[in-house]
C-alpha cells in the first residue's frame, strides 16, 4: 500500500502539539502586582478603620443601649427599641422633620451653588489681566472657617443693628427691620443663601480645573466653522465637564447632608431649620440620651450612604449614555 505524502500518519507534529506546557509569567507577574498593591493599601485600611470605622461601631453599639450621658457606665442592651420603639427616633415627628430639612437644604443648596460656581468658573476661564487676583479673591468665602462667617453673617443679619436691615430700611425696600434668622418664614432661606455664600467658590473651584483640561482645539475648530457660543457650550464644554462636575456635586452633598455648624451658630434650635446633625446633637447633648442620639447618627450615617450610593449609580448611568 502506497501512502502519499499528505496522508495523515506522515504529517510532523506540529509545536503547539509538542510544547511542553509552562507557567504564565503574565499570570505570576499580575498576581505579585496584586499583592504588592493590597500591601500598599492595607496600612491605609487599618488607619481608616481605627479613625472611622472603631467610632462608627461604639456608635452602633450605644444605639442598641439605653446608656445616657450622666451615667454612662449604667446601660443595658434595648435591642432596636431606640429606631423603632415608640419613643423611638423613627416614631420621632421631630427626626422626620429635621430629615426634611436637610434634603431641601442639600437640594437646594446644591444645586445654586454648581449652577453659581459654574458661571463664576467660565467668567474665571477668561483671559484676564486680572484673573490671578479675582481667582484669589473668589476663594476668600470658602477659606473663611464656617463658625466665623456663620456669626458674621448673624451680625450682619441682626433685627435692629445688622448691617443689611439698616441698609434695607434706609432705602425703603422694607418698612421695618426683618428678623432674617429668627422669622421661620425666613430663616431657611437665609441659611441656604448663607452656605451659597460660602461654598459657591469650592464648586467653582472644581469646575474651572475642569474647564482647564478641555482641548482649546476644539474652540478653534468650533469658531472656525462658525458655532453659536451657546451651542459650543451646551454640546461642547457641558458635556466635556460633566464628569468632574458630578463628582463636585457628589462631595458638596455629602457636606450638605451632615451639615451642622453653619445652622446652629446661626438659629440654634429653631425647628425650621433644624437638620439631622443638629438632632443628633440635641439628643446627645440636651437630653442626655447616648441610645436615643447614637441610633439618629446610624440613621443619619446611612441616609448619606444611600443617597451617595444612588447618585452615583444615577450618574454613572447618565455618564454612559453621554459617552
Amino acid at each position: 500500500m502506497e501512502l502519499r505524502d499528505d496522508h495523515p500518519s506522515l504529517k510532523q507534529p506540529t509545536a503547539a502539539a509538542t510544547a511542553v506546557p509552562r507557567s504564565r509569567p503574565a499570570g505570576t507577574l499580575q498576581r505579585a502586582r496584586r499583592l504588592q498593591a493590597w500591601g500598599l493599601v492595607l496600612p491605609t485600611l487599618a488607619v481608616l478603620a481605627a479613625v472611622a470605622g472603631w467610632p462608627l461601631a461604639r456608635t452602633v453599639f450605644f444605639s442598641l443601649t439605653d446608656a445616657r450621658l450622666s451615667a454612662l457606665g449604667e446601660r443595658r442592651f434595648v435591642g432596636l427599641a431606640n429606631y423603632l420603639g415608640e419613643t423611638g427616633v423613627l416614631a420621632d415627628p421631630q427626626w422626620w422633620a429635621s430629615v426634611g430639612n436637610t434634603l431641601l437644604f442639600t437640594a437646594c443648596s446644591v444645586t445654586l451653588e454648581t449652577l453659581l460656581g459654574l458661571g463664576v468658573a467660565l467668567l474665571l476661564n477668561q483671559r484676564s489681566r486680572l484673573r490671578t487676583a479675582l481667582r484669589a479673591a473668589v476663594l476668600v468665602p470658602w477659606a473663611i472657617p464656617t463658625v466665623v462667617s456663620a456669626k458674621m453673617w448673624s451680625w450682619m443679619l441682626h433685627d435692629p443693628f445688622g448691617v443689611i436691615n439698616t441698609f434695607l430700611v434706609a432705602s425703603g425696600l422694607v418698612a421695618e427691620p426683618l428678623a432674617w434668622t429668627a422669622d421661620p418664614g425666613l430663616s431657611f432661606v437665609t441659611i441656604v443663601l448663607v452656605d451659597v455664600w460660602k461654598t459657591t467658590p469650592f464648586m467653582a473651584l472644581l469646575t474651572l480645573a475642569a474647564l482647564q483640561m478641555v482641548p482649546r482645539d476644539i474652540y478653534e475648530a468650533a469658531q472656525v466653522d462658525g458655532v453659536p457660543p451657546w451651542r459650543v457650550f451646551v454640546h461642547l464644554t457641558l458635556p466635556l465637564i460633566m464628569p468632574a462636575l458630578q463628582v463636585a456635586m457628589v462631595f458638596r452633598a455629602l457636606d450638605a447632608l451632615r451639615v451642622f455648624d453653619v445652622i446652629y451658630v446661626m438659629t440654634a434650635n429653631s425647628r425650621a431649620t433644624r437638620s439631622m446633625s443638629v438632632y443628633v446633637r440635641e439628643q446627645l447633648i440636651d437630653f442626655q440620651k447616648i441610645g436615643a442620639g447614637s441610633a439618629a447618627a446610624t440613621l443619619l450615617f446611612l441616609t448619606i450612604a444611600v443617597i451617595t450610593l444612588a447618585w452615583l449609580m444615577a450618574t454613572r448611568s447618565r455618564l454612559r449614555e453621554l459617552e
